[in-house]
């Protein structure tokens, strides 16, 4: 019996540590090679993967060498992986035509998953302003709903989390917010603040608008080929703030002369469209224009001559 009852509890200790080492095992990190098409995106990505120039270069670099270092990736629990960390690494191995990528799984909860795939794409050298902005709000909500479980201060939650990220980024707490802020545009508009067409403070004014005023914005920048200046773009937001913002107003005010605005001559696109392949940038165009006009004036003078 006693013989029994030791190897009885002999096989309930290894049973018990058996149990820990699995647990343990869970937890730490191991680098496996997967199959791209076994790899999800992000849900929301913020940072867009162009198939620009330093794409082609990083698929060429990636076909000679490989993938030199591993993407993060964590499980999903209905089976296969989630990408955190290496859109851009999985991307180029799929152009590259690569049947396997190395990856770190790592056991990430979602607001822990969001962070840290937040972080790690903060640190690269060009990142368009959306990209901060969306990047930023899905940071600061993860962060906002850690510290509803764990902030044992009598700090206001949200204060204590736009600290930490201003800490961590770079950007201050008020710069941080104008970025959050644009989230609220219009997809067409958030799209010319990353081309440079809108600054960044007439487009956080904007943001205040109600999504059917900047439809009317939209429009009138088009018809009348302009973009807001940030004086503009506050008594727009004045105007919405007092229920009085309509087509007029806003065409009213664009129409304003801005501080040192240069006389500009329009052409219609209908009548040089044909000189130039499509989808040929409008700064292409007028580049190509002034060249063409700096030539005619040459032979002109040297017709006279």
């Amino acid at each position: 019996m006693a013989k029994n009852s030791v190897a009885g509890l002999l096989t309930s200790v290894d049973d018990l540590f058996s149990t820990q080492e699995s647990r343990d095992e869970a937890k730490l990190e191991r680098v496996i090679n997967l199959s791209p098409a076994e790899i999800s995106d992000f849900p929301n990505h913020p940072f867009k993967v162009r198939m620009d120039e330093e794409m082609q270069q990083m698929a060429e670099s990636v076909k000679e060498h490989g993938v030199l270092v591993p993407a993060l990736v964590r499980e999903k629990p209905d089976g296969g992986y989630e990408m955190i960390a290496g859109h851009r690494r999985k991307r180029a191995a799929e152009l590259a035509e690569l049947s396997k990528i190395p990856c770190i799984v790592r056991n990430l909860t979602d607001d822990e998953a969001i962070i840290v795939m937040v972080d790690s794409n903060l640190q690269r050298e060009k990142i368009l302003p959306s990209e901060k902005a969306f990047a930023y709000k899905m940071k600061l909500d993860a962060m906002n709903r850690q510290g509803k479980r764990l902030d044992l201060t009598c700090a206001p939650v949200g204060h204590k989390s736009r600290d930490i990220l201003a800490e961590q980024s770079g950007d201050s707490k008020s710069q941080i917010q104008r970025y959050i802020r644009l989230t609220y545009l219009l997809p067409e508009m958030l799209d010319m603040v990353d081309d440079g067409k809108i600054a960044l403070r007439p487009a956080v004014e904007l943001s205040y608008l109600a999504e059917k005023e900047q439809h009317f914005l939209l429009d009138t920048m088009f018809s009348e080929d302009c973009t807001p200046s940030h004086a503009q773009a506050i008594k727009m937001r004045k105007f919405s703030q007092e229920g009085k913002l309509n087509p007029d107003v806003i065409l009213s005010i664009m129409q304003e002369e801005k501080p040192n605005q240069k006389e500009q001559i329009k052409i219609p696109k209908e009548r040089i469209s044909r000189y130039f392949a499509p989808g040929t940038p409008a700064q292409k165009i007028e580049d190509t224009i002034i060249k063409a006009l700096e030539l005619y004036r040459k032979r002109q003078r040297s017709m006279e001559r």
